[in-house]
């Protein structure tokens, strides 16, 4: 399980790649000439996109192939370590992200999400046997773990701080880490967004427990793309996708088939709680 913290300090060159690409005068246009729409991402964040026995699967990868079908073009996915994605857009080395990342009041001014495609509200992931743990306030006094710099990381820091006592928050660097202190106990849970707590539960249910409710307010996740005028046509195309997927049923059997569950979404989130 790879973390997907979409950093905006990732790097200043990150930022100022953007003016290098304006000469693309309309993306949707650029993918339909070739005839290959390319998605950026790094295939280790399950259900969205992983690799399963040296096949590539996941939610990620059934969505794009439906943006493929109603494009009439070919999906190339570009598979690189995280940290290397955003710069990775910036630089033009492919037209949208599939991530998906938290949209957030940050990160709006930066990048063009499309409509949102999962809930991302933090949600806690405890070990099953841990029956001292029932809730999420159950964690107060106790040691819980984030990964650092995830979108998850400030809202249950005010969680933590909201308990009596107050919950002591460790943060991670290295997710393998991070679940391996779970299972050894050094933490009682770990916080992430709700499809990957699921995602915990259902893959391992021996192992993991999602616990409930939620922390903080609703959150969402979306993929992303450059903020500029050139990409807006591709984000609204897959905006498109998504709203035919969500009218013919399409999109509620991906989100059983992924998350477990069909969820409503807005449409869009131009004020994030966060």
């Amino acid at each position: 399980m790879k973390r997907r913290a979409l950093l905006l300090t990732t790097s200043a060159a990150c930022l100022a790649a953007f003016g290098s690409i304006q000469a693309r005068a309309d993306v949707l246009a650029d993918v339909k000439k070739a005839s290959v729409l390319k998605v950026g991402t790094e295939a280790e964040f399950p259900p969205f996109d992983y690799m399963d026995e040296g096949d590539h699967v996941g939610f990620n990868v059934d969505f794009f192939n439906e943006v493929g079908k109603a494009l009439g073009v070919r999906v190339e996915w570009v598979d690189l370590p995280w940290d290397g994605v955003l710069p990775g857009l910036a630089a033009d080395k492919f037209d949208i992200v599939a991530g998906p990342a938290t949209i957030t009041k940050a990160r709006l001014p930066h990048y063009d999400f499309t409509s949102p495609i999962a809930e991302g509200t933090v949600t806690l992931v405890k070990r099953a046997n841990e029956h001292s743990i029932a809730k999420a306030s159950d964690i107060a006094g106790k040691q819980v773990g984030c990964g650092k710099g995830s979108a998850q990381l400030d809202q249950l820091k005010v969680y933590a701080d909201s308990l009596t006592p107050k919950a002591i928050v460790r943060e991670y660097g290295d997710d393998n880490a991070l679940v391996a202190d779970l299972v050894a106990g050094r933490i009682v849970a770990y916080a992430t967004s709700l499809p990957n707590a699921l995602t915990a539960e259902k893959s391992h249910p021996n192992l993991f427990a999602a616990l409930f409710p939620t922390i903080g307010p609703k959150t969402y996740l979306a993929f992303l793309a450059r903020k500029d005028d050139a990409s807006a046509s591709l984000v609204t195309a897959v905006d498109g996708v998504i709203s035919t997927m969500k009218s013919d049923g399409r999109f509620a059997a991906l989100q059983t088939k992924w998350f477990g569950a069909a969820t409503t979404l807005p449409v869009s989130v131009t004020d994030p709680a966060t």
